[in-house]
């Protein structure tokens, strides 16, 4: 009558439990997203996400140091400029503002990797991810036109110093042209870590008031990929590897975790999921009106994430989770 097999002997202690744990989260895992501004001793805390800033170039300098001695091996950069026009000029001009963070971080702290976010919706006047047709209200970009532009911002982040580009405007095509265009320049040893999957989410509320980079009109369902296909995410991934990619994200994590399984199991390249701004920001509302553990919240959504297949996590729990892990 008593059974043969007893998983619970397995469990009887923390050691032998951590002895043979499937999973494991560590710091190399991780990457931390920062939002830069101009100007200088700034530090404006995101109303939508507790705990995250807008920060100018020194702050944003302080925090890398920060994050390289917690262990984090890299940082993703996104920029507010103080000005936008409908070339986007803040996106590759030299002296934009992700150029400068990304210029100052590597001569402060050369070992942590930089990576740029290579976005265009942070700088145009419209807050659409590339070129519109004159009149368009709609927010239907125009692709190809579009394409040029990333490349460029590519070119002009490797020259600031940025060790990774990630391209994240669902353009089709983009890896192609970012690829072409870092090799002309000389960056050919440059790696491109793609938003393969990114779907036209809702959990991307908050960042939009980070980056302010809500679109003036219309949606971006028309690049960014429909919630209910997994399907053609692996077309999609299938595309990008084809064009050059290194490495592939999805986004959002929390609620595409298949996604990124299925991702994991067709390729052979690194996986990134992005612990995106309303993931964030739902966990932190909960833990402040002290309905949840946060620290055992976060860390199991974390390892869930690893667990589906993701290599890297973008998250914006990351130097939260750095401290737990020690």
């Amino acid at each position: 009558m008593f059974p043969t097999h007893r998983p619970r002997r397995l469990r009887t202690h923390p050691q032998l439990r951590r002895m043979v744990r499937e999973t494991v989260l560590t710091t190399n895992d991780l990457i931390y997203p920062l939002f830069a501004v101009p100007g200088e001793g700034i530090a404006n805390e995101v109303r939508s996400m507790p705990g995250v800033y807008q920060l100018s170039i020194d702050k944003i300098v302080e925090e890398a140091k920060e994050v390289y001695d917690l262990g984090i091996p890299a940082i993703i950069l996104f920029g507010i400029p103080a000005d936008k026009d409908g070339d986007a000029t803040g996106a590759w001009h030299d002296c934009g503002i992700v150029q400068k963070a990304a210029t100052a971080v590597k001569k402060a702290v050369p070992d942590l990797i930089v990576i740029a976010d290579t976005c265009l919706c942070e700088y145009t006047n419209h807050g659409h991810c590339g070129y519109l047709q004159v009149g368009d209200l709609t927010g239907r970009v125009l692709n190809d036109p579009t394409l040029d532009l990333l490349g460029k911002t590519a070119v002009s982040q490797a020259q600031a110093g940025a060790d990774i580009i990630a391209p994240s405007g669902m353009m089709d095509g983009f890896v192609q042209a970012i690829r072409s265009a870092l090799d002309e320049a000389g960056f050919d040893d440059t790696p491109i870590l793609s938003y393969a999957a990114k779907y036209a989410s809702a959990y991307y509320g908050p960042f939009r008031d980070a980056a302010d980079s809500a679109p003036q009109f219309g949606d971006r369902r028309t690049y960014q990929m429909d919630p209910g296909n997994s399907r053609e995410a692996l077309k999609e991934i299938e595309l990008d590897i084809a064009e050059g990619a290194d490495m592939l994200m999805v986004k959002p994590a929390l609620a595409y975790m298949d996604v990124i399984w299925r991702v994991k199991e067709a390729c052979n390249l690194p996986v990134a999921a992005y612990n995106v701004s309303g993931e964030y920001s739902m966990v932190k509302a909960a833990a402040l009106n002290g309905w949840i553990d946060e620290q055992r919240v976060v860390m199991e959504t974390l390892i869930g994430f690893k667990r589906a297949g993701a290599d890297l996590i973008l998250t914006y729990h990351a130097k939260d989770a750095a401290r737990w892990l020690r």
